[in-house]
């Protein structure tokens, strides 16, 4: 028997390679992604949902929208909120995947909240060369922009770059190619596990304090 898992989703690279590998794997059946928000954004991507909806309507996997009262909740509120909208969600699952690459204690904070509950956690990208990943994300053919960038790490003129190996081989030697210390975040807009691709334009650039981001639109109605 397969296992059922909902994957954690937040519009970016790292959970797009996640759902690619797990639709490949033979003892996993993706039943569904979830996605948690602030007013109305992933935070970090700063995606729009609306966006978020339409990768998932691509995907065709039911999405599980959480809403979060403040970017940093406490733990407990966290977890809480996580563990509440999976039930609520109505899908039957025995496993919960994350995109999580680095071994920095991530892996037991997850497993802290979501293996009392039954479920498995699941990390397909953990402990994994980011190097590799790096290149495997853009030879999947997982089109990514770069939407956010921590100036205190990262150039700006980074922001709103398309991810491929040019700009792999421009990044800094301090800066992780897949971003992993937080250099920048991603948007998705098309992917071997998309239907159709996404068509979006900038919406505004968003370039006061650390964080500058480019955030994104739909240009056009969904399928």
């Amino acid at each position: 028997m397969k296992k059922r898992v909902i994957v954690s989703w937040s519009s970016g690279k790292d959970s797009t390679l996640t759902l690619c590998r797990l639709q490949q794997n033979p003892d996993y059946e993706v039943v569904g992604l979830y996605t948690s928000y602030v007013n109305g954004e992933v935070p970090f991507q700063a995606t729009p949902i609306d966006i978020v909806k339409a990768q998932a309507k691509s995907i065709g996997l039911p999405l599980v929208l959480i809403e979060l009262e403040q970017v940093f909740p406490p733990n407990h509120v966290y977890q809480q909120a996580i563990i509440e909208g999976i039930k609520d969600s109505g899908l039957e699952i025995d496993a919960v995947a994350f995109g999580d690459m680095f071994c920095n204690g991530i892996e037991a904070y997850r497993r802290s909240y979501i293996e009392p509950q039954g479920w498995e956690c699941v990390f397909p990208l953990l402990g994994q060369s980011s190097v590799r990943l790096a290149n495997e994300i853009i030879e999947e053919g997982i089109v990514t922009h770069l939407t956010t960038i921590d100036t205190s790490q990262l150039n700006s003129v980074f922001l709103g770059r398309l991810y491929e190996h040019q700009l792999l081989g421009e990044l800094p030697q301090s800066c992780d190619p897949c971003g992993e210390d937080g250099e920048f975040h991603t948007l998705v807009t098309d992917a071997p596990c998309f239907s159709w691709p996404l068509a979006v334009e900038v919406d505004k650039w968003v370039l006061e304090g650390r964080f500058h981001h480019q955030i994104y639109r739909l240009s056009e109605p969904e399928i």
